[in-house]
């Protein structure tokens, strides 16, 4: 099974760490996605971050590597569930 590997590393950077925060959520809201984790560090006189985005492409295998088949439950909570074939 070949897969495309997505990107998922981003950089930020900005003069003060309100401003990097202000880019932070900023890309967040415009590209409706979380950031898994992130590190901050002072570069000369600027505040930079990397961080990784939680991945979207994540498929559930079974041992064997074929992919599993889900189904969405939702009885008032979001939940998945897995049925093993």
């Amino acid at each position: 099974m070949s897969m495309k590997n997505k990107q998922n590393l981003q950089f930020f950077e900005a003069t003060s760490m309100k401003g990097l925060y202000n880019n932070m959520q900023e890309w967040q809201v415009k590209n409706e996605k979380r950031l898994l984790s992130t590190d901050i560090q002072q570069d000369g006189d600027m505040f930079t971050c990397i961080a990784l985005t939680n991945p979207t492409e994540v498929v559930l295998c079974d041992e064997g590597g074929m992919p599993l088949k889900v189904s969405v439950v939702n009885d008032g909570y979001n939940a998945l569930n897995v049925i093993m074939r």
